[in-house]
């Protein structure tokens, strides 16, 4: 850790739409240097149908420029609590699928080496497994997926490795525990009545948006915990488990969705847990030109950055 200050930029010097666009208008720094390391990667070769979201972290960076210090409900202000800053972006080969997934890992690896929680902004839903190779190395993990859909498919056009396969591939690769996984928010007509069969046979929960509909937030969200329970945990959040009315920018969009307010709701009931590194994934801002969904998203983040700092200074605050 060095002397540098890691603050947001102040709007009253300088002013939003003015500066360097960084998350959250942090300072631009390394994992060694922060608590929190908000990362971008930029990257959707593992898409299979409408594409662009490597354009993510651009747009949300841009949007983040719209969020503020201090939350309004549980007054948790992060930059008082932890370092936080923008390491940039993770390193990719737009024309290369299994290269950017390696240089995605060799990346991860070393936020973790330096002792940094990373909160990552994609790029499409296959990046959360070369991330996991990079930061899992005592054990699977469990995981909070709040998504449309499973991420449990076998494979796509004869590929093992897209934006629909990552949470098998994970499980299959001993990075993560299914019976430590909730996700939360499945919806939509499937293409084969067996697509959840692998999930359901490895004991992963399954949380239709009609359950939740009927449970609510906090219901659910106390389901969710204690299937996790206090052992370490990573949280995937896909822009598509919102309702298309509210974040169209996406390339897999499902009508029913749940709204922003419950998906903050539930957020803020991750207080506690030891998340080891969370991602927000599958905007795609030229299905938006409007920016509201890459607005959405670093509104989504800020709540998981909330979440994560609390739970990093109390546990050092225990340590000490």
């Amino acid at each position: 850790m060095n002397d540098k200050v890691f603050e947001p930029l102040d709007s009253g010097v300088v002013p939003r739409f003015a500066g360097m666009p960084t998350f959250m208008r942090l300072p631009v720094a390394t994992p060694q240097d922060v608590d929190v390391a908000l990362i971008g990667v930029p990257f959707d070769g593992g898409t299979t149908n409408r594409p662009g979201t490597r354009h993510g972290p651009r747009e949300i960076r841009n949007q983040s420029s719209l969020t503020r210090r201090v939350h309004h409900v549980t007054g948790i202000s992060p930059y008082d609590l932890v370092r936080v800053g923008d390491c940039g972006d993770a390193p990719i080969n737009p024309l290369d699928l299994a290269a950017s997934m390696e240089s995605i890992t060799r990346y991860y690896s070393g936020v973790r080496q330096a002792g940094a929680v990373p909160l990552t902004v994609g790029g499409d839903h296959l990046i959360s497994l070369p991330i996991l190779r990079g930061l899992v190395d005592k054990g699977p993990v469990g995981l909070i997926h709040f998504d449309a859909h499973s991420d449990t498919f076998d494979s796509f056009f004869g590929s093992r490795y897209n934006h629909a396969t990552p949470f098998r591939r994970a499980v299959e690769e001993g990075l993560l525990d299914p019976k430590r996984t909730v996700q939360i928010g499945l919806r939509g007509a499937i293409s084969d009545a067996a697509n959840f069969d692998y999930a359901r046979e490895h004991g992963i929960r399954l949380i239709f948006i009609e359950e939740f509909d009927e449970r609510g937030a906090k219901d659910v969200m106390a389901e969710a915990r204690a299937i996790v329970g206090d052992l370490p945990t990573y949280v995937s959040f896909d822009i598509d488990v919102l309702d298309p009315s509210i974040a169209p920018g996406t390339g897999t969009p499902e009508i029913g969705g749940i709204t922003t307010r419950e998906a903050q709701k539930m957020l803020r009931l991750l207080g506690g847990l030891d998340i080891v590194g969370a991602d927000l994934v599958e905007v795609s801002p030229p299905f938006d030109p409007s920016g509201a969904t890459a607005l959405t998203a670093a509104t989504i983040m800020f709540e998981l950055l909330c979440v994560m700092a609390q739970s990093i200074s109390d546990r050092k605050k225990k340590r000490n």
